[in-house]
Protein backbone atom coordinates (compact mmCIF):
# COMPACT_ATOMS: atom_id res chain seq x y z
CA UNK A 1 0.00 0.00 0.00
CA UNK A 2 2.65 2.35 0.79
CA UNK A 3 4.53 1.37 -2.52
CA UNK A 4 1.40 2.29 -4.35
CA UNK A 5 0.97 5.59 -2.74
CA UNK A 6 4.86 6.75 -2.96
CA UNK A 7 4.38 5.50 -6.80
CA UNK A 8 1.37 8.16 -7.24
CA UNK A 9 3.53 11.13 -5.32
CA UNK A 10 6.70 10.64 -8.02
CA UNK A 11 4.16 10.92 -11.11
CA UNK A 12 2.81 14.09 -9.26
CA UNK A 13 5.82 16.22 -10.75
CA UNK A 14 5.72 14.85 -14.50
CA UNK A 15 2.22 15.46 -14.45
CA UNK A 16 2.79 18.97 -13.66
CA UNK A 17 5.40 19.59 -15.68
CA UNK A 18 2.75 18.18 -18.64
CA UNK A 19 0.56 20.67 -17.62
CA UNK A 20 3.18 23.71 -17.28
CA UNK A 21 4.49 22.48 -20.91
CA UNK A 22 0.98 22.72 -22.54
CA UNK A 23 -0.33 25.41 -20.78
CA UNK A 24 2.89 27.91 -21.51
CA UNK A 25 2.76 26.42 -25.06
CA UNK A 26 -0.98 28.15 -25.23
CA UNK A 27 -0.54 31.35 -23.58
CA UNK A 28 2.84 32.12 -25.71
CA UNK A 29 1.84 31.30 -29.53
CA UNK A 30 1.58 34.52 -31.06
CA UNK A 31 -1.90 35.42 -32.36
CA UNK A 32 -2.91 34.61 -36.02
CA UNK A 33 -1.83 37.01 -38.87
CA UNK A 34 -4.93 38.04 -41.57
CA UNK A 35 -4.90 38.08 -44.79
CA UNK A 36 -8.17 39.20 -46.63
CA UNK A 37 -9.02 37.32 -50.11
CA UNK A 38 -11.16 38.77 -52.30
CA UNK A 39 -12.50 36.37 -55.28
CA UNK A 40 -15.77 35.23 -57.04
CA UNK A 41 -16.84 31.82 -56.08
CA UNK A 42 -20.16 33.19 -57.91
CA UNK A 43 -21.40 34.55 -60.77
CA UNK A 44 -20.24 35.08 -64.14
CA UNK A 45 -16.67 35.59 -63.04
CA UNK A 46 -16.74 32.41 -60.92
CA UNK A 47 -15.13 30.21 -63.39
CA UNK A 48 -11.56 32.06 -63.90
CA UNK A 49 -11.47 33.62 -60.26
CA UNK A 50 -12.03 30.25 -57.59
CA UNK A 51 -9.42 28.91 -58.58
CA UNK A 52 -7.45 31.69 -57.44
CA UNK A 53 -8.33 31.06 -54.00
CA UNK A 54 -7.15 27.21 -53.96
CA UNK A 55 -3.38 29.48 -55.47
CA UNK A 56 -3.04 31.42 -52.24
CA UNK A 57 -4.13 28.61 -50.01
CA UNK A 58 -1.30 27.22 -51.01
CA UNK A 59 1.53 29.62 -50.76
CA UNK A 60 -0.46 30.67 -47.11
CA UNK A 61 -0.12 26.97 -46.11
CA UNK A 62 3.50 26.45 -47.40
CA UNK A 63 4.40 30.02 -45.30
CA UNK A 64 2.77 28.08 -42.33
CA UNK A 65 4.58 25.04 -42.63
CA UNK A 66 7.73 27.06 -42.73
CA UNK A 67 7.42 28.68 -40.19
CA UNK A 68 4.76 31.09 -40.59
CA UNK A 69 5.98 35.01 -40.39
CA UNK A 70 8.11 34.90 -37.41
CA UNK A 71 6.11 32.51 -35.59
CA UNK A 72 2.74 33.59 -36.48
CA UNK A 73 0.46 31.32 -38.49
CA UNK A 74 -1.25 33.26 -41.25
CA UNK A 75 -5.17 32.83 -41.69
CA UNK A 76 -6.82 33.41 -44.74
CA UNK A 77 -10.17 35.51 -44.56
CA UNK A 78 -12.32 34.82 -47.97
CA UNK A 79 -14.99 37.12 -49.09
CA UNK A 80 -17.04 36.10 -52.02
CA UNK A 81 -17.11 39.16 -54.60
CA UNK A 82 -20.00 37.60 -56.58
CA UNK A 83 -18.96 39.27 -59.47
CA UNK A 84 -19.98 42.53 -58.58
CA UNK A 85 -17.22 45.02 -58.24
CA UNK A 86 -19.17 47.32 -55.50
CA UNK A 87 -19.76 44.47 -53.46
CA UNK A 88 -16.29 43.90 -53.67
CA UNK A 89 -15.19 47.65 -52.56
CA UNK A 90 -17.72 46.47 -49.60
CA UNK A 91 -16.00 43.38 -48.62
CA UNK A 92 -12.74 45.18 -48.63
CA UNK A 93 -13.33 47.82 -46.48
CA UNK A 94 -15.11 45.04 -43.74
CA UNK A 95 -12.14 43.11 -44.14
CA UNK A 96 -9.84 46.05 -43.54
CA UNK A 97 -11.36 48.07 -40.79
CA UNK A 98 -13.17 44.95 -39.00
CA UNK A 99 -11.42 42.11 -39.57
CA UNK A 100 -8.24 44.19 -38.98
CA UNK A 101 -6.19 41.44 -42.09
CA UNK A 102 -2.61 43.10 -42.85
CA UNK A 103 -3.30 42.55 -46.90
CA UNK A 104 -5.78 41.82 -49.18
CA UNK A 105 -5.57 39.77 -52.11
CA UNK A 106 -8.01 39.39 -55.26
CA UNK A 107 -9.82 41.48 -57.58
CA UNK A 108 -10.07 40.06 -61.99
CA UNK A 109 -11.95 42.36 -63.49
CA UNK A 110 -10.33 46.15 -64.05
CA UNK A 111 -13.79 47.45 -62.33
CA UNK A 112 -13.24 45.49 -59.08
CA UNK A 113 -9.77 46.57 -58.93
CA UNK A 114 -10.56 49.85 -59.17
CA UNK A 115 -13.62 49.85 -56.73
CA UNK A 116 -11.48 47.85 -54.51
CA UNK A 117 -8.15 50.34 -55.24
CA UNK A 118 -10.46 53.42 -53.57
CA UNK A 119 -10.77 51.75 -50.41
CA UNK A 120 -7.40 50.16 -50.12
CA UNK A 121 -5.85 54.05 -50.84
CA UNK A 122 -8.25 55.57 -48.44
CA UNK A 123 -7.33 53.33 -45.72
CA UNK A 124 -3.03 53.41 -46.67
CA UNK A 125 -3.04 49.67 -47.08
CA UNK A 126 -2.17 46.81 -49.13
CA UNK A 127 -3.52 45.32 -52.33
CA UNK A 128 -1.66 42.42 -54.78
CA UNK A 129 -3.88 41.75 -58.02
CA UNK A 130 -2.87 38.92 -60.03
CA UNK A 131 -4.42 39.44 -63.59
CA UNK A 132 -3.18 40.76 -66.39
CA UNK A 133 -4.88 44.88 -67.49
CA UNK A 134 -5.04 47.60 -69.17
CA UNK A 135 -2.10 49.40 -67.40
CA UNK A 136 -2.55 53.50 -67.16
CA UNK A 137 -2.42 53.37 -63.79
CA UNK A 138 -0.02 52.80 -60.81
CA UNK A 139 -0.55 52.88 -56.78
CA UNK A 140 1.80 52.87 -53.48
CA UNK A 141 -0.69 50.93 -52.24
CA UNK A 142 -1.11 47.94 -54.91
CA UNK A 143 1.47 45.46 -55.87
CA UNK A 144 0.62 44.45 -59.40
CA UNK A 145 1.52 40.65 -60.08
CA UNK A 146 -0.23 40.18 -63.69
CA UNK A 147 1.14 41.23 -67.01
CA UNK A 148 1.56 45.34 -68.04
CA UNK A 149 0.66 46.06 -71.58
CA UNK A 150 3.92 45.30 -72.72
CA UNK A 151 4.09 41.99 -70.97
CA UNK A 152 1.11 40.92 -73.02
CA UNK A 153 -1.42 42.70 -75.24
CA UNK A 154 1.11 44.96 -77.17
CA UNK A 155 3.77 41.81 -78.12
CA UNK A 156 0.87 39.15 -78.57
CA UNK A 157 -1.10 41.65 -81.13
CA UNK A 158 2.56 42.61 -82.51
CA UNK A 159 3.22 38.65 -83.26
CA UNK A 160 -0.43 38.26 -84.85
CA UNK A 161 0.22 41.36 -86.42
CA UNK A 162 3.62 39.44 -88.07
CA UNK A 163 2.45 35.81 -88.37
CA UNK A 164 -1.38 36.38 -89.47
CA UNK A 165 -1.79 39.77 -91.49
CA UNK A 166 -2.89 43.06 -91.38
CA UNK A 167 -6.58 42.92 -90.89
CA UNK A 168 -7.98 42.78 -87.28
CA UNK A 169 -11.63 42.49 -85.49
CA UNK A 170 -12.33 43.21 -81.81
CA UNK A 171 -14.00 41.50 -79.77
CA UNK A 172 -14.38 42.33 -75.57
CA UNK A 173 -16.90 42.82 -72.74
CA UNK A 174 -18.19 46.11 -71.91
CA UNK A 175 -16.12 47.57 -69.08
CA UNK A 176 -13.02 48.95 -68.32
CA UNK A 177 -10.56 46.44 -69.46
CA UNK A 178 -11.68 45.67 -73.10
CA UNK A 179 -11.94 49.51 -74.04
CA UNK A 180 -8.29 50.45 -72.72
CA UNK A 181 -6.86 47.27 -74.08
CA UNK A 182 -8.87 48.45 -77.73
CA UNK A 183 -7.79 51.80 -77.33
CA UNK A 184 -4.12 50.43 -76.84
CA UNK A 185 -4.44 47.71 -80.11
CA UNK A 186 -5.78 50.63 -82.23
CA UNK A 187 -2.71 52.65 -81.74
CA UNK A 188 -0.48 49.79 -82.27
CA UNK A 189 -2.63 48.92 -85.54
CA UNK A 190 -1.70 52.97 -86.81
CA UNK A 191 2.20 52.49 -85.79
CA UNK A 192 2.21 48.85 -87.71
CA UNK A 193 -0.06 49.45 -90.97
CA UNK A 194 -3.01 47.60 -90.05
CA UNK A 195 -6.43 47.94 -90.21
CA UNK A 196 -9.62 47.50 -88.03
CA UNK A 197 -12.18 45.87 -89.23
CA UNK A 198 -14.43 45.97 -86.59
CA UNK A 199 -14.73 46.77 -82.80
CA UNK A 200 -17.80 45.63 -81.10
CA UNK A 201 -18.67 44.84 -77.17
CA UNK A 202 -20.80 42.98 -75.34
CA UNK A 203 -21.91 43.22 -71.80
CA UNK A 204 -20.27 40.64 -69.17
CA UNK A 205 -22.46 37.54 -68.71
CA UNK A 206 -23.68 37.84 -72.87
CA UNK A 207 -24.75 34.43 -73.81
CA UNK A 208 -26.06 35.47 -77.06
CA UNK A 209 -22.91 35.92 -79.67
CA UNK A 210 -24.01 34.29 -82.87
CA UNK A 211 -24.86 37.90 -84.30
CA UNK A 212 -20.63 38.84 -84.08
CA UNK A 213 -19.71 35.47 -85.21
CA UNK A 214 -21.69 35.71 -88.30
CA UNK A 215 -20.48 39.37 -88.95
CA UNK A 216 -16.98 37.29 -87.94
CA UNK A 217 -17.12 35.10 -91.08
CA UNK A 218 -18.47 37.70 -93.18
CA UNK A 219 -15.92 40.54 -92.25
CA UNK A 220 -13.39 37.57 -92.26
CA UNK A 221 -10.43 39.66 -90.90
CA UNK A 222 -6.94 37.90 -90.89
CA UNK A 223 -7.35 37.69 -86.63
CA UNK A 224 -9.40 38.24 -83.82
CA UNK A 225 -8.31 39.99 -80.97
CA UNK A 226 -10.59 38.76 -77.84
CA UNK A 227 -10.98 40.79 -74.37
CA UNK A 228 -14.16 38.99 -73.35
CA UNK A 229 -14.01 38.05 -69.77
CA UNK A 230 -16.03 35.27 -67.85
CA UNK A 231 -18.92 32.90 -68.97
CA UNK A 232 -19.40 34.23 -72.43
CA UNK A 233 -16.04 33.10 -73.98
CA UNK A 234 -17.57 29.61 -73.93
CA UNK A 235 -20.95 31.04 -75.59
CA UNK A 236 -18.30 33.10 -78.52
CA UNK A 237 -16.01 29.83 -78.77
CA UNK A 238 -19.52 28.20 -79.76
CA UNK A 239 -20.89 30.46 -81.85
CA UNK A 240 -17.71 30.44 -84.10
CA UNK A 241 -18.30 26.65 -84.23
CA UNK A 242 -21.61 27.23 -85.74
CA UNK A 243 -20.53 29.99 -87.87
CA UNK A 244 -18.50 27.35 -89.17
CA UNK A 245 -15.16 29.73 -88.13
CA UNK A 246 -11.79 27.44 -87.99
CA UNK A 247 -8.66 28.34 -86.19
CA UNK A 248 -6.59 27.62 -89.10
CA UNK A 249 -8.66 30.09 -91.01
CA UNK A 250 -9.30 32.90 -88.68
CA UNK A 251 -7.56 32.53 -85.42
CA UNK A 252 -8.56 34.00 -82.23
CA UNK A 253 -6.15 35.54 -79.45
CA UNK A 254 -7.74 36.34 -76.14
CA UNK A 255 -6.20 37.64 -73.00
CA UNK A 256 -8.59 36.13 -70.48
CA UNK A 257 -8.80 32.26 -71.47
CA UNK A 258 -6.25 30.40 -69.72
CA UNK A 259 -5.92 26.72 -68.62
CA UNK A 260 -8.97 27.11 -66.01
CA UNK A 261 -11.15 28.47 -68.34
CA UNK A 262 -10.34 25.76 -71.18
CA UNK A 263 -11.27 22.79 -68.26
CA UNK A 264 -14.61 24.82 -67.46
CA UNK A 265 -15.50 25.06 -71.39
CA UNK A 266 -14.30 22.46 -72.91
CA UNK A 267 -10.71 22.48 -74.78
CA UNK A 268 -12.16 21.26 -77.47
CA UNK A 269 -13.84 24.85 -78.58
CA UNK A 270 -10.64 26.54 -78.46
CA UNK A 271 -8.27 24.28 -79.94
CA UNK A 272 -5.85 25.68 -82.58
CA UNK A 273 -6.49 29.49 -80.73
CA UNK A 274 -4.16 31.57 -79.06
CA UNK A 275 -3.59 33.49 -75.21
CA UNK A 276 -0.92 35.20 -74.69
CA UNK A 277 0.55 34.83 -70.93
CA UNK A 278 3.21 35.01 -68.39
CA UNK A 279 2.95 31.83 -67.25
CA UNK A 280 1.68 28.72 -68.86
CA UNK A 281 1.48 25.58 -67.23
CA UNK A 282 3.59 24.01 -69.94
CA UNK A 283 6.66 25.92 -69.26
CA UNK A 284 9.66 23.29 -69.17
CA UNK A 285 10.93 24.00 -66.24
CA UNK A 286 11.92 22.18 -62.44
CA UNK A 287 10.36 24.93 -60.75
CA UNK A 288 7.26 24.60 -62.09
CA UNK A 289 6.93 21.02 -62.45
CA UNK A 290 7.57 21.09 -58.45
CA UNK A 291 4.99 24.01 -58.36
CA UNK A 292 2.36 21.28 -60.64
CA UNK A 293 3.16 18.46 -58.42
CA UNK A 294 2.75 20.60 -54.95
CA UNK A 295 -0.64 22.08 -56.09
CA UNK A 296 -2.51 18.52 -57.43
CA UNK A 297 -1.28 16.57 -54.27
CA UNK A 298 -2.65 19.03 -52.02
CA UNK A 299 -6.18 20.18 -54.32
CA UNK A 300 -6.32 16.72 -56.73
CA UNK A 301 -4.38 15.24 -59.58
CA UNK A 302 -6.91 16.43 -62.51
CA UNK A 303 -6.73 20.47 -61.56
CA UNK A 304 -5.12 22.48 -64.03
CA UNK A 305 -2.72 25.66 -63.55
CA UNK A 306 -2.87 28.99 -65.27
CA UNK A 307 -0.91 32.32 -65.49
CA UNK A 308 -3.50 34.26 -62.79
CA UNK A 309 -3.54 31.32 -59.67
CA UNK A 310 0.32 31.63 -60.49
CA UNK A 311 0.33 35.15 -59.73
CA UNK A 312 -1.96 34.96 -57.21
CA UNK A 313 0.69 32.49 -55.41
CA UNK A 314 3.69 34.49 -56.25
CA UNK A 315 1.78 37.51 -54.64
CA UNK A 316 1.65 35.55 -51.40
CA UNK A 317 5.46 34.86 -51.29
CA UNK A 318 6.31 38.22 -51.91
CA UNK A 319 3.95 39.73 -49.09
CA UNK A 320 5.56 36.59 -46.99
CA UNK A 321 9.12 37.51 -47.48
CA UNK A 322 8.59 41.06 -47.16
CA UNK A 323 6.55 40.37 -43.76
CA UNK A 324 9.48 38.60 -42.40
CA UNK A 325 12.36 41.09 -43.63
CA UNK A 326 10.32 43.87 -42.35
CA UNK A 327 9.79 41.90 -38.99
CA UNK A 328 6.74 44.63 -38.09
CA UNK A 329 3.40 44.70 -39.07
CA UNK A 330 3.28 48.47 -40.10
CA UNK A 331 2.67 48.79 -43.53
CA UNK A 332 5.46 51.95 -44.00
CA UNK A 333 8.09 49.02 -43.71
CA UNK A 334 6.58 46.27 -45.52
CA UNK A 335 5.99 48.13 -48.61
CA UNK A 336 9.46 49.24 -48.64
CA UNK A 337 10.48 45.68 -47.88
CA UNK A 338 8.27 44.72 -51.14
CA UNK A 339 10.07 46.97 -53.55
CA UNK A 340 13.18 44.75 -53.00
CA UNK A 341 11.72 41.37 -53.31
CA UNK A 342 13.03 38.66 -56.21
CA UNK A 343 11.63 34.90 -56.75
CA UNK A 344 12.51 31.81 -58.80
CA UNK A 345 8.49 31.91 -59.34
CA UNK A 346 7.16 28.40 -61.64
CA UNK A 347 7.24 30.87 -64.74
CA UNK A 348 10.48 32.43 -64.09
CA UNK A 349 12.60 34.51 -61.83
CA UNK A 350 10.37 37.59 -61.20
CA UNK A 351 11.47 41.04 -59.27
CA UNK A 352 8.84 44.04 -58.54
CA UNK A 353 9.96 47.10 -60.16
CA UNK A 354 10.40 49.84 -57.07
CA UNK A 355 9.02 52.61 -59.13
CA UNK A 356 5.90 50.98 -60.62
CA UNK A 357 5.11 48.10 -58.45
CA UNK A 358 4.58 45.80 -60.87
CA UNK A 359 6.97 42.75 -61.74
CA UNK A 360 9.02 41.86 -64.38
CA UNK A 361 8.02 39.10 -66.36
CA UNK A 362 8.76 37.14 -69.48
CA UNK A 363 5.91 37.31 -71.75
CA UNK A 364 4.82 33.74 -73.28
CA UNK A 365 2.02 33.51 -76.91
CA UNK A 366 0.56 29.97 -76.39
CA UNK A 367 -1.65 27.98 -78.96
CA UNK A 368 -4.39 25.73 -77.23
CA UNK A 369 -4.08 22.22 -77.48
CA UNK A 370 -6.65 19.79 -77.59
CA UNK A 371 -6.00 18.15 -74.08
CA UNK A 372 -6.49 21.74 -72.55
CA UNK A 373 -2.83 22.99 -72.13
CA UNK A 374 -1.20 24.98 -74.38
CA UNK A 375 2.14 24.75 -76.74
CA UNK A 376 4.04 27.90 -76.20
CA UNK A 377 4.79 29.19 -79.43
CA UNK A 378 6.84 32.70 -78.95
CA UNK A 379 8.73 34.09 -75.70
CA UNK A 380 10.43 36.70 -74.68
CA UNK A 381 13.64 34.65 -73.55
CA UNK A 382 13.82 37.02 -70.61
CA UNK A 383 12.28 38.91 -68.01
CA UNK A 384 10.76 42.36 -69.83
CA UNK A 385 10.54 45.10 -67.47
CA UNK A 386 6.64 46.67 -66.65
CA UNK A 387 5.61 49.41 -68.68
CA UNK A 388 2.19 50.01 -67.67
CA UNK A 389 2.26 53.62 -69.61
CA UNK A 390 2.80 52.50 -73.01
CA UNK A 391 5.33 54.70 -74.25
CA UNK A 392 3.94 54.66 -78.00
CA UNK A 393 1.26 57.05 -76.72
CA UNK A 394 1.88 61.11 -75.67
CA UNK A 395 1.22 61.80 -72.18
CA UNK A 396 -1.27 64.36 -73.14
CA UNK A 397 -3.59 61.50 -74.37
CA UNK A 398 -3.24 59.24 -71.81
CA UNK A 399 -6.50 60.32 -69.65
CA UNK A 400 -8.70 60.23 -72.74
CA UNK A 401 -7.36 56.40 -73.29
CA UNK A 402 -7.70 55.06 -69.66
CA UNK A 403 -11.16 56.07 -69.45
CA UNK A 404 -11.98 53.55 -72.30
CA UNK A 405 -12.73 57.18 -74.55
CA UNK A 406 -12.15 56.76 -77.97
Amino acid sequence: MQLRIRKKWLLLPLLLLVLILVYGSQHTAKPAIRIGVLHSLTGTMATSEAPLVDAVRLAVEEANQSGGINGAQIEMIVSDCRSDAGYCAEQAEKLIARDKVQALFGCWTSACRKAVKFVVERHHHLLFYPVQYEGFEQSPDIIYTGAAPNQQIIPMVSWALEQRGRRVYLIGSDYVFPHVANQIIKKLLTAKDGKLTAERYVPLGEQNLDGIAREIAMQHPDFVVNTLNGGSNRYFFAALEKAGIRSDDIPVFSTSIAEAELAAMGPELMTGNYAAWNYFQSVPSDENRAFIERFRRRFGQVRVLDDPMEAAYIGVHLWVNARREADTSGLPAVKAELRQQTMNAPEGIVAVDADTQHLWKTVRIGRARADGQFDIVWQSGRSIAPAPFPFFIPPDERARIAKGAP
